[in-house]
């Protein structure tokens, strides 16, 4: 026994000793190995840019105030510009693009107006109008090329919820008794088109805020809607849900705040984990207002961006990581990849890389 001991003592110590050598050799956590990279990118417009749609790492479209749409196909380096034959002062709130020739363009205000062009630009054919003083679309989402849901605003007492089957020749409007009746002040965000989200074969939510901040959810692709409660901020108009992004029908994050104050940190982002009927508040908040979120599948990562900054998180939004101060309005991810578009004011495009 006394041989013994000290042999066994050694050989404790030399275990230990390989186990303290293995746990410094594990590699990084992929949260923590991340290396963001920024390339801010010149644009043709001092617009204030809030459509957003992220084709590929060379193709992107962008539209925003003043009836500003641009693209680009060779990755920011050069920029088209189209032209319509509206007011300036008409807001393009979202777009939809599916490659460099085929995109949908919405607007906002009255008029609210639908365009689809299938040649690069070349050509936009107006799909859907509505002159009536109260519309006010926020965004839209799309399954594929022919089946898709436009968002608006309460009119006549409800939603405006359009459907599309077949790729915008014709738009329909939801029926009010499919719908869950708007609270009173309650309404939607276009901060950046993504209030709006489609997922699976069917799956469909958008948000609202002011008097209420919830969410709704439809199961069977927009014809019938339920709703949850929120913790988010809300009760004001300039408060409640602003973006919303989801990994799969189930896992997805919402965020949003108050525009007006945006350095306010409380109740600005929530999680669900049951296809939005029930969502928790994060336990780390990100750093203020924010207006536009997205998921990148090939790392498991949700990145925010707002006015005073952006925040990013590998926990499914249960907390948030700051990344960067600079003021955006929207995100998009490139499928398949770890790069992201942004869009901001004057004119202000970036990718994002890690």
């Amino acid at each position: 026994m006394k041989s013994f001991f000290p042999y066994f003592l050694l050989s404790f110590l030399l275990w230990q000793c390989q186990q303290s050598q293995k746990q410094s050799e594990k590699p990084e956590t992929k949260a923590a190995s991340f290396s963001f990279q920024w390339q801010h990118l010149n644009t043709p417009t001092q617009a204030s840019l809030r459509g957003l749609s992220a084709v590929s790492e060379k193709i992107a479209w962008v539209s925003g105030s003043e009836a500003a749409c641009i693209m680009t196909t060779d990755g920011g380096q050069t920029w088209q510009s189209f032209s319509f034959e509206v007011p300036d002062s008409l807001q393009f709130r979202d777009i939809e693009a599916f490659d460099a020739q085929t995109a949908y363009l919405l607007s906002a205000g009255s008029p609210a107006l639908i365009y689809k062009t299938t040649n690069g630009g070349q050509n936009w054919t107006l799909q859907y109008e509505n002159t009536n003083p109260d519309i006010f679309l926020d965004g839209m989402a799309f399954w594929d090329q022919q089946h898709a849901l436009v968002m608006g605003d309460p009119l006549e007492g409800y939603f405006t919820i359009l459907r599309t089957e077949d790729g915008g020749e014709n738009w329909s409007r939801i029926l009010s008794e499919d719908l869950p009746k708007p609270k009173e002040g309650e309404a939607g965000f276009a901060a950046s088109g993504t209030n709006i989200v489609v997922k699976g074969e069917a799956f469909a939510c958008f948000a609202s805020g002011g008097g209420a901040s919830r969410v709704f959810y439809s199961v069977d692709g927009g014809q019938y809607w339920q709703f949850s409660k929120t913790p988010m901020k809300q009760g004001e108009p300039s408060q409640g849900i602003f973006s919303m992004a989801f990994a799969d029908t189930l896992s997805g994050v919402a965020v949003g705040g108050d525009y007006l104050i945006p350095d306010d940190t409380s109740r600005i982002a929530c999680y669900t984990v049951d296809g939005g009927r029930s969502w928790q508040l994060a336990e780390q908040m990100p750093g203020g207002y924010r207006s536009g979120v997205a998921y990148f599948p090939e790392d498991q990562l949700f990145i925010a961006v707002g006015t005073n900054g952006s925040d990013y998180s590998t926990d499914f939004g249960k907390s948030w990581t700051p990344l960067d101060s600079i003021a955006y309005h929207s995100i998009q991810a490139v499928a398949g990849t770890s790069t992201a578009w942004l869009s901001g004011s004057d004119g202000r495009v970036a990718k994002l890389s890690w």
